[in-house]
């Protein structure tokens, strides 16, 4: 016995040495891309038991806040940083491509699990709480063949500071002039109408309990809560089902700029899904502390390579190769 416990205490000894040694990457942000992330960071330090990561799902609006503070070695976001925030930060900061992601909208409508369709503007006046009622005209016009009840519109929105609420505000601003004049686009907005859930995965779970409700997730936790999505009309008139397949059309053809700080929302594309964006994770040109420096960028060249073939399984597009080509340059260009 005594052998037994011995054997144990050394374990524990032996384990805890290995965590003191080992590099801690902090980061924090977006909850759209938290799932992959999860796995990337789980396989990474599999391959890599020197390197572990504390990844905080606070929203993008947190991971921009903490970066910006340098109180995190990393943030992460869905929504561009502005100009003004990055003028501000005290170092130049990064915006890194990691996977792109559709933002779906998901509905629990009693005898409506799928084929639900929804134009852009129709998407718009039901957030500006024009469109109040399931069988609005508008929506029936729409769904031929569809019985929609006629029952209230229930919307949720996010609560926090959201980079999926930035990709969705964009599209809606994009498809809808009296959106962009009247609430526009940003991670916090002042939503006109709506009950605010914390988190892609509080939004998902409202939905999920209130009947007759409507709202906005990545697609991977529409997936994960059995959530029914609707088609989105593209810009090219056709409905378009989210799926890995039309989120990547999304990128083809789009004008990437040097600083990947791009809205690929409302695609020309005709078979693309068109609340579709790349998420980012965002670190300073200059990193202070060499070993974490080198840690972070090691792990970004995996994450864009190796780590893409984790992408699919969990809803994800991978980049594009041009992109991962763009990336890893930018990456030689870290100072650590």
């Amino acid at each position: 016995m005594k052998k037994v416990l011995a054997l144990l205490v050394a374990m524990v000894v032996a384990t805890s040495m290995a965590f003191a040694d080992a590099t801690l990457i902090n980061g924090a942000g977006a909850t759209f891309p938290y799932p992959i992330y999860s796995k990337w960071f789980d396989e990474y330090a599999k391959a890599n038991p020197g390197v572990l990561f504390n990844y905080q799902s606070i929203g993008s609006g947190g991971g921009i806040k903490q970066i910006s503070a340098k109180t995190v070695d990393f943030g992460a976001t869905d929504g561009p940083m502005s100009i003004d925030q990055l003028t501000s930060a005290p170092g130049r900061i990064y915006h890194i491509p990691t996977v792109m992601g559709a933002v779906v909208i998901a509905y629990n409508l009693e005898g409506v699990t799928k084929g639900l369709k929804l134009s852009g503007d129709v998407l718009a006046d039901i957030y500006l709480g024009k469109i109040t009622q399931w069988n609005d005209p508008r929506i029936t016009e729409q769904n031929a063949g569809v019985t929609l009840p006629n029952s209230p519109i229930v919307v949720v929105h996010r609560s926090d500071g959201s980079g999926t609420s930035f990709i969705f505000t964009d599209y809606l601003s994009s498809v809808s002039g009296a959106w962009k004049g009247k609430v526009g686009k940003g991670t916090s907005v002042n939503w006109p109408v709506g009950l605010g859930g914390k988190g892609n995965e509080g939004v998902a779970g409202m939905v999920k309990q209130a009947s007759g409700s409507i709202g906005y997730v990545e697609l991977a936790y529409a997936k994960q809560n059995g959530l029914s999505y609707a088609s989105i009309k593209n810009q090219s008139g056709s409905y378009i089902e989210p799926s890995l397949a039309s989120t990547s059309k999304a990128a083809d053809g789009a004008a990437i700029p040097a600083d990947f700080r791009v809205s690929l929302v409302n695609s020309a594309n005709p078979e693309a899904y068109p609340i579709a964006s790349f998420t980012w994770l965002l670190i300073y040109k200059q990193i202070d502390d060499h070993t974490k420096g080198a840690a972070i960028v090691n792990f970004i060249k995996w994450a864009i390579t190796d780590g893409q073939k984790y992408a699919e399984d969990l809803d994800y597009a991978p980049l594009p190769s041009n992109v991962v080509e763009m990336i890893q340059k930018k990456l030689d260009q870290v100072k650590y």
